[in-house]
C-alpha cells in the first residue's frame, strides 16, 4: 500500500504506532486475500481524508507473521484501533467504505479525547514516560533478578522467564532497554503472567553471570520449569519479544477442553468468550455407540490441541438435541458428524465440507486460520435457541422399551374381514 496508508513491520511498529501519541488504524492484510484487496482503494481514500488527524496503517500479515500472531490475527482483512490504550487495541466493526472508516474513526476519536479530558492519558510512548505509572510499559514491569532472588522467582517458581543479562556500559544493551521494558506490560498482559520479563546486572551479579556462561551482552536467555535454560536468539525489537513470549505461553498451556451444548449457559459462554466457537453435531448414540462416539471426541481434542493457540472454543452435540441450532447453521437432519466454526461478533459461520477426520479437520481450520474459508451468515442474524438436555453419561445407548400389547381378544376372523 501507498499514498497516506503507512506500510508497518515489526521494524518500525514500536516506533510509529505504540510510542505515538497518534490514534492509529491498522489493517493487517494478506496479499492474496480477495476481501482486502476490495478494501484497498477506500482505506487509501480514508487515510487522505483523515490525513493529519488520525494516522492509518497496513501490515502484510503473510510477510510478518509474528507481528500478526502478536494481536492474535486469524482472518483477513482485520482492522484494529490503536487508541488511549495502546496495549489493548480494538477491534474495529465497522463498515468498509471510506465513508463508514472515516465516520467510524471519528467516533473512536471523539472517545479518546473524552478519556483525556477525564484524565486517563493511556496509551503514549513508553520513551516519553519512563519510570512513569503510565504508557506502554515501565520498569517495574521488568523483574530486577539478583544473586539473592534468582533461584527463588525463576528456577522454583512456575512461571516460563524470558532474562536479559546487561551491562551498564554496553550500548547494545542500552538499545534494547526500551525494546525490553515497553514488551514487559504487553507480555504480562496477554499471557496473564505465566511469562515474565526479568534483567540481571551482570556487572554485579557476576555469579549468576557465570553460571549460564553469559561472554557477551545483551545475552538473554529462556528458563522453563525443568528444563535446561535456552537461548534467545530471535529479533531485540518488542514484536518479537512479545511474539516469542506468546510463543512460549502457548506451548505451555493445556488444551482447551471439548464441552457438550447441554444447555444456554454452555453455548452462549463458550462461544461469546472466544474468536471462534468450533461446533460438532455427532450422530445419535444409537448410531455410533460409545466407542463411535469416543472416537469422533477423541479427533475433536487432538484438533483442539493441534490448535490452541488460537483463542477458540470447543462444543459439541447430539445430532437433533439441537434442532434450532442445527438449522441455524443449515446442517439438519442428515451427513452426520457435521462440523461448523461459529463467529458470534460477526454473526457468520463455515462448515467442514472434507471429511470429519484429523486430516479434514485440520485443512478446514487451516484455511479459516489464514481466512481462505468460505462463510455464511447464521440464519436469522442472531444465536439460535438452545435447549436444556442431559449430558451424555458416557455409556451405550439403549432403545426405548416398548409396552407388550394385549391382542388376546382380537378374532382374526375380523381382522381378515376389516382388511377385505
Amino acid at each position: 500500500m501507498t499514498d497516506d496508508v503507512m506500510e508497518l513491520s515489526p521494524s518500525n511498529f514500536n516506533k510509529q504506532v505504540l510510542q505515538s501519541d497518534s490514534m492509529w488504524l491498522v489493517e493487517f492484510y494478506a496479499p492474496w486475500c480477495g476481501h482486502c484487496q476490495r478494501l484497498t482503494p477506500d482505506w487509501k481514500k480514508a487515510a487522505t481524508a483523515l490525513k493529519g488527524i488520525v494516522k492509518l496503517g497496513a501490515v502484510d500479515a503473510d510477510q510478518h507473521k509474528s507481528l500478526a500472531g502478536q494481536y492474535g490475527i486469524s482472518g483477513f482483512p482485520t482492522i484494529k484501533i490503536f487508541g488511549a490504550n495502546k496495549n489493548k487495541p480494538e477491534d474495529y466493526q465497522g463498515g468498509r467504505t471510506s465513508q463508514a472508516i472515516v465516520e467510524g474513526t471519528m467516533t473512536a476519536l471523539r472517545s479518546l479525547v473524552k478519556d483525556r479530558l477525564s484524565g486517563w492519558t493511556g496509551g503514549s510512548g513508553h520513551s516519553k514516560q519512563r519510570g512513569g505509572e503510565s504508557g506502554t510499559g515501565s520498569k517495574k514491569d521488568v523483574v530486577e533478578l539478583t544473586d539473592d532472588n534468582f533461584d527463588k522467582l525463576v528456577l522454583n517458581g512456575h512461571e516460563v522467564w524470558m532474562v536479559e543479562f546487561f551491562a551498564p556500559w554496553c550500548g547494545h544493551c542500552k538499545k534494547l532497554e526500551p525494546e525490553w521494558t515497553a514488551a514487559a506490560i504487553a507480555v504480562k498482559e496477554q499471557t496473564k503472567g505465566k511469562v515474565k520479563l526479568g534483567a540481571v546486572d551482570a556487572t554485579v551479579h557476576q555469579g549468576l553471570a557465570r553460571r549460564y556462561g553469559i561472554r557477551g551482552f545483551p545475552t538473554i536467555k529462556i528458563f522453563s520449569k525443568g528444563e535446561e535454560p535456552k537461548d534467545y536468539d530471535g529479533g531485540r525489537t518488542r514484536p518479537d519479544i512479545v511474539a516469542q513470549a506468546i510463543e512460549l505461553f502457548s506451548a505451555n498451556v493445556p488444551p482447551p477442553e471439548v464441552l457438550e451444548i447441554i444447555n444456554q449457559d454452555v453455548f452462549k459462554r463458550t462461544c461469546d468468550d472466544y474468536q471462534l466457537c468450533i461446533v460438532a453435531i455427532l450422530p445419535h448414540i444409537l448410531d455410533t455407540g460409545a466407542s463411535g462416539r469416543n472416537g469422533y471426541l477423541e479427533v475433536m481434542r487432538k484438533m483442539a490441541d493441534k490448535y490452541k493457540k488460537k483463542t477458540w472454543g470447543w462444543l459439541w452435540a447430539e445430532a437433533g438435541s439441537q434442532a434450532e441450532l442445527e438449522s441455524s447453521l443449515g446442517i439438519g437432519g442428515f451427513g452426520y458428524p457435521a462440523m461448523a466454526a461459529i463467529n458470534v461478533r460477526k454473526m457468520k459461520f463455515s462448515l467442514l465440507k472434507g471429511s470429519f477426520s484429523e486430516t479434514g479437520i485440520h485443512e478446514f481450520l487451516r484455511d479459516l486460520s489464514v481466512g481462505r474459508g468460505s462463510t455464511a451468515p447464521v440464519r436469522g442474524g442472531i444465536l439460535p435457541t438452545i435447549h436444556t438436555v442431559e449430558a451424555w453419561d458416557g455409556k451405550d445407548g439403549q432403545l426405548p422399551i416398548e409396552e407388550d400389547i394385549d391382542v388376546s381378544d382380537v378374532e382374526l376372523d375380523d381382522l381378515e374381514k376389516d382388511e377385505l
